[in-house]
């Protein structure tokens, strides 16, 4: 599904088929091959016209500045931490965001446990295990457990990083059975769309959506319409993990660590924080910063990235302070992607708090010389740290290792839960947001927008916006021979592009002759919309004398980012970077686009532009309606190709609309037909709606 082709000003024409790689499949793809590129047919390129994108790195700008303020304020409150009560205090409270950011425990339900096959070695045996860490959803795990040695033995729960056969791949296999010949009992397990864990298996056991990142992106974005988070969902399968090791007799319950690389080094981390019954850490490959990352323009998968965070000053440190003072070895690479300096800074902040605590020496850092991975010198560093607490091994290097075959692993008969009757992540959403559906009151009126505003995060604007006018291009072959381009500021760094068409030249101000405005927000580019929407010129032709505005909200058009490889239409480019932050800073993406266009209609109604009919089309659809029913200055609604319901896409389990689209937790209080039947007041018309899984 990825293609790097970079989508911005320097395009040329492309092919429809050339869109449909780009936008990968389904609506995406289609999407994008009917606004911004021309069919290749005769005569085509003699009216191509690459869509205008003046402010490509607005949102990136926006976005570090923004993650930057959050970061430097967690900072200093941990700079002016001065006793060992103050650091107490710190810990405490730090635990508790983390719980308003991953949520309380769910019910602990019946683990379920079956061996389902052994394997004997010279040094340990492995139980082929499966346990349900909630009821139905079985989670498929090695128990490696070490032979000829007095028990109980200290236990550690392993958490696999991204990679295709989860628990098996080398690195992964490798630190379990060295921890074994060192005398633990390890128990790793396969992370959700992993492994022996897939949620989107085919007839032939293989993904319809991607191992790994693509399988967490598409389980993990719905998931937040019904108040749910793939990270939590996905820490929880280490703690039942933990549940169960703590079961078996051959487990010290008072000596159990954790590790993992990258993915594994975040559920690490996150388990950390989360759980309180470790009795050390070892998270490697993925403990720098958020800020890092944001600078870095890293993209990192939905349950990297917890709802929140930012908003209540939480770091990825923040989650290691929260075992403090439990001893923890912070694991790096000099050539990670994770940056280097982000852990390094991470590691003096909590030798601070450690050494407040009265614990300097249990806090540690060790970084590798190479490329992101448990390789050898990570996993060595590991061994003498749990050892040097637990007194399993004097052994300093890792013992020599014997790889097992994959398929001798597997816990299932053909290396897929789906055989055996696993429930999905997507399962229980669609449950959800049914039992969601039967429980919302239906709101109305003022009760209804209060909610929207809610959801939305809206915050209080006030005042007609600054803009700038902008110098006049050539003819972009619009519906009318002249237009005119307002940059209207809605909030410090951000701007909306502003397109005013009339038959005559406009270099200042628009006048305020208007006694009819139609404002069209648009789905991805008003400039190439300008030119391919038939619904601009069904609303220039019903209503000529109306004043034409069009707009590009954030991170659309005239604003679409070129960063993250420039690749903003794949699943993990960077429409989803600024998407996913934007939820860490408890700001919806959807939410600041329409608070981008009430500040349009802040700037009209300043310009005297009081009776406005709002029309949109696609992902513009949202943010307008919306805006439509927060307003009263619009007095018209039309939406085309808007999407029928939040609903749709949180019981569709093949749905494509991207996450900037998506809201969190609106299912429990209203859905967008709640919306629809208030704009019915506005006389409201919804053209060929567009549902979850729409295919033109």
């Amino acid at each position: 599904m990825t293609h790097n082709r970079n989508f911005n000003s320097q395009s040329t024409t492309f092919s429809r088929r050339e869109v449909l790689q780009a936008g990968g499949v389904g609506i995406l793809g289609f999407l994008l091959s009917d606004v911004f590129f021309t069919l290749e047919n005769a005569g085509a390129a003699e009216t191509a016209f690459p869509p205008l994108n003046r402010s490509p790195r607005m949102m990136q700008e926006y976005l570090v500045r923004r993650v930057r303020e959050k970061i430097q304020q967690n900072r200093q409150a941990k700079r002016a931490l001065h006793s060992r009560e103050e650091a107490e205090i710190h810990v405490r409270q730090v635990r508790e965001k983390i719980r308003m950011s991953f949520g309380e425990y769910p019910d602990k339900t019946p683990l379920n446990p079956r061996i389902v096959g052994t394997i004997e070695r010279d040094a340990y045996r492995i139980e082929k295990l499966i346990f349900e860490s909630r009821p139905g959803f079985l989670v498929t795990s090695n128990l490696y457990i070490p032979k000829n040695r007095p028990f109980p033995r200290p236990g550690v729960v392993g958490t696999c990083g991204h990679s295709a056969t989860g628990k098996t791949i080398d690195a992964y296999q490798t630190f379990a059975q060295g921890l074994a010949r060192l005398g633990y009992v390890v128990l790793i397990y396969d992370p959700i769309g992993q492994g022996e864990r897939l949620q989107y298996a085919d007839e032939n056991l293989k993904s319809r959506i991607g191992v790994g990142v693509r399988e967490h992106l598409h389980a993990g974005n719905q998931q937040f319409l019904v108040g749910e988070f793939l990270g939590s969902w996905r820490a929880w399968d280490g703690i039942r993990a933990l549940d169960y090791l703590l079961t078996r007799e051959e487990v010290d319950a008072n000596q159990i660590g954790v590790t993992g690389n990258s993915g594994g080094g975040t559920m690490t981390t996150w388990l950390c924080g989360w759980e309180s019954r470790w009795s050390m850490g070892a998270p490697s490959c993925f403990v720098t910063s958020f800020l890092r990352n944001a600078e870095n323009e890293l993209p990192a998968d939905t349950e990297q990235c917890p709802p929140k965070a930012l908003a209540l000053g939480l770091d990825h440190e923040d989650f290691i302070a929260a075992m403090a003072p439990k001893p923890v070895i912070l694991l790096g690479k000099e050539r990670d992607y994770f940056d280097v300096r982000g852990l390094e800074g991470a590691y003096q902040r909590l030798q601070h708090l450690y050494g407040l605590l009265g614990a300097k020496e249990n806090i540690e850092l060790f970084v590798g010389p190479t490329y992101h991975g448990y390789s050898l010198e990570n996993r060595e560093a590991m061994y003498r740290y749990f050892n040097a607490i637990t007194g399993s091994s004097n052994l300093r290097t890792e013992p020599e290792i014997v790889l097992e075959d994959e398929k001798d692993l597997w816990c299932t008969p053909n290396g897929q839960v789906c055989e055996l009757q696993s429930r999905t992540v997507f399962s229980f959403t669609q449950e959800k947001s049914q039992r969601l559906a039967g429980q919302r009151k239906g709101l109305k009126g003022r009760a209804l927008a209060d909610a929207v505003r809610s959801v939305l995060k809206m915050p209080e604007s006030g005042g007609a916006p600054e803009y700038r006018i902008l110098r006049n291009m050539r003819s972009r072959k619009y519906p009318k021979p002249e237009f005119t381009t307002y940059m209207v500021n809605t909030e410090p760094g951000i701007h909306a592009f502003v397109y005013r068409l009339g038959d005559e030249r406009l270099y200042s101000r628009p006048p305020k002759d208007a006694n009819r405005t139609i404002l069209y927000i648009s789905h991805l580019s008003s400039d190439s919309e300008l030119r391919d929407e038939p619904l601009i010129r069904e609303l220039i032709e019903a209503e000529p004398g109306a004043a034409l505005f069009t707009c590009d909200v954030r991170g659309i058009g005239e604003t679409l980012p070129n960063t993250c490889d420039q690749n903003f239409f794949d699943p993990y480019g960077c429409d989803y970077f600024y998407a996913i932050h934007s939820l860490m800073l408890d700001s919806p993406y959807v939410g600041q686009r329409t608070f981008d266009a009430l500040r349009v209609i802040d700037w009209l109604m300043s310009n005297d532009h009081n009776n406005i009919h709002l029309a949109a089309k696609g992902w513009g659809a949202l943010p307008a309606a919306f805006a439509a029913l927060l307003s009263d200055a619009v007095q018209q609604v039309t939406l085309k190709n808007a999407l029928t319901s939040y609903t749709d896409i949180a019981e569709t389990e093949y749905y494509q609309w991207p996450l900037s689209t998506l809201l969190p937790d609106i299912l429990e209080q209203f859905d967008l037909p709640d919306c629809y039947r208030e704009l019915e007041k506005k006389g409201l018309r919804i053209i060929d709606p567009w549902s979850a899984a729409y295919q033109k």
